[in-house]
């Protein structure tokens, strides 16, 4: 009879030794240590490529010379340091020099005009962002980021068009700005506003909040979002309510600044900006991430003592001079931005749009026009980096009223307003309008625009009205459509 052989076992096999089940052992345990080698080489690998993480700081109605890194008395030493670690910007803009129409720039990549938001959207706006207009989040969305805002909004208070609609998956702040309440700074009641709402995701949190807090709770929402996310990426963004009138601070900060209460505002906001920093650190994200905090649009000069400073710049908020749309801007990234650097060349904050999405590895839309420029060469400091930017167009509403091409700056004619006399202790004071235009300025040797060189520059003067043609026929003038304007959202439809 054929002898029996082992259950599995075939009758060539030679018998397993004790030898070789150790030598079937170590080979085993090499192949495991193999594996486990590859799987950490490729954890490493995935975590060096790690898509990285944008902090955005947004202020409200903060003036070109209201840091210290820029000028200032007001004690910001978190964000002095920030510009030490990183890139300060002298001539970085907003598209327009008001609320709403700034915001909107900023989270579609478009000059405002483009998408049909202008001025300050009221409480119950018939008008908002439009739903088919990709915002930074929904970009962002695209590469597996987790977006959240803590702050104002200002992009239309129905709850179908609050920043949970918009892309975000968390929202908590204020859907407009912290004046539009019964009682105004001015010190007349305005009944046609409702309670000013405090909003967590869709819904009301609280009526008439307490807004000596509010700048402590945008930051602490903040800091436990990039703790609650310090796995995967983000985008983190903080416009805060500050320094935009009715000033408010908080204890901890009242009186401390030894620069008034706009100072302790300012104060206060830079301690935000450490905390957000810390958080960063805590978690070993500094590395990983872009931060970067700059303003909506110029100082609200009417207000005096409680606005704040245009530094050299002519005018402010409501106004196409630099004061309106020149803003202070820092950068920090360690280890991509090189530090201490200062950037002289334009860019504008609908540019991170584009920028964020190269970074990312995000597609921008191709179905629309985006005015948005990549500036990572700019922000980064590489070699022969310069402004992405021929022209650069300074709208107030659907009027434009100036325009801009390398250092030359055309203004045509129009009205503005100048505070005179100016307003103390958060009442306002009075804004009778001026007219200038045409006029012609040399921002790099007058960046305050004061002397006035029309008459010796036709030549120029003719360059800039062609440019400015072109600009009125994709984004329209004052009873003039643009042929590649966008409509807003209609909220009664």
């Amino acid at each position: 009879m054929p002898a029996k052989t082992a259950p599995g076992r075939r009758v060539c096999d030679p018998p397993r030794t004790r030898c070789s089940a150790t030598a079937a052992g170590h080979r085993r345990a090499v192949q495991l240590l193999i594996a486990f080698l590859v799987c950490v080489a490729i954890f490493t690998a995935r975590a060096d490529a790690r898509l990285p993480n944008f902090v955005l700081i947004f202020a409200d109605d903060l003036g070109y010379g209201d840091l210290g890194c820029y000028g200032s008395k007001n004690p910001t030493p978190n964000l002095d340091r920030m510009a030490r670690e990183g890139v300060r910007f002298t001539q970085f803009y907003v598209p327009q020099a008001v609320c709403s129409a700034s915001r909107a720039a900023l989270l579609t990549g478009c000059y405002p005009n483009r998408v049909s938001i202008q001025g300050a959207l009221p409480p119950r706006s018939k008008v908002a962002l439009n739903h088919n207009e990709i915002t930074i989040p929904e970009l962002l969305k695209t590469r597996g980021y987790k977006s959240a805002i803590y702050g104002k909004w200002h992009l239309g208070d129905n709850p179908e068009y609050l920043p949970p609609t918009q892309g975000f998956e968390d929202y908590f702040g204020l859907p407009y700005s912290n004046d539009m309440w019964p009682f105004h700074p001015s010190g007349t009641q305005r009944t046609n506003y409702p309670l000013l709402p405090l909003i967590k995701g869709t819904n009301v949190f609280d009526l008439m909040p307490d807004q000596t807090q509010l700048t402590t709770l945008y930051t602490q929402h903040a800091v436990d979002f990039i703790r609650a996310n310090k796995d995967r990426p983000f985008f983190l963004y903080v416009p805060h309510s500050m320094p935009h009138v009715p000033l408010h601070i908080s204890k901890k900060y009242r009186g401390k600044s030894g620069q008034g209460t706009y100072g302790d505002t300012i104060m206060e906001i830079d301690w935000s900006v450490g905390e957000i920093l810390k958080a960063l650190k805590k978690h070993k994200l500094e590395e990983n991430t872009l931060v970067i905090f700059t303003s909506d649009n110029g100082p609200w000069l009417t207000y005096g003592n409680h606005a704040g400073s245009a530094g050299p710049l002519r005018e402010g908020k409501a106004t196409v001079f630099e004061g309106g749309l020149r803003e202070p801007c820092i950068m920090r990234w360690p280890g991509k931005i090189p530090a201490d650097r200062v950037c002289n060349d334009l860019a504008v904050t609908f540019d991170l749009y584009a920028t964020f999405a190269k970074l990312a590895g995000a597609e921008l839309p191709k179905d629309r026009i985006i005015d948005s420029k990549d500036i990572w060469p700019l922000i980064a400091g590489l070699p022969g980096a310069k402004t992405p930017h021929d022209v650069f167009y300074y709208y107030w509403a659907q009027h434009l009223q100036a325009i801009r091409s390398g250092k030359w700056k055309l203004h045509f004619v129009h009205s503005y307003p100048h505070p005179d006399p100016l307003g103390k202790d958060g009442t306002p004071g009075k804004l009778p309008n001026r007219q200038i235009g045409p006029a012609l300025f040399d921002l790099e040797s007058d960046p305050g625009e004061r002397n006035d060189v029309y008459a010796q520059h036709p030549d120029i003067v003719k360059r800039l009205e062609e440019l400015a043609e072109k600009a009125r026929e994709d984004l329209g003038d004052t009873n003039r459509v643009g042929k590649n304007v966008r409509p807003a959202a209609d909220v009664r439809l």
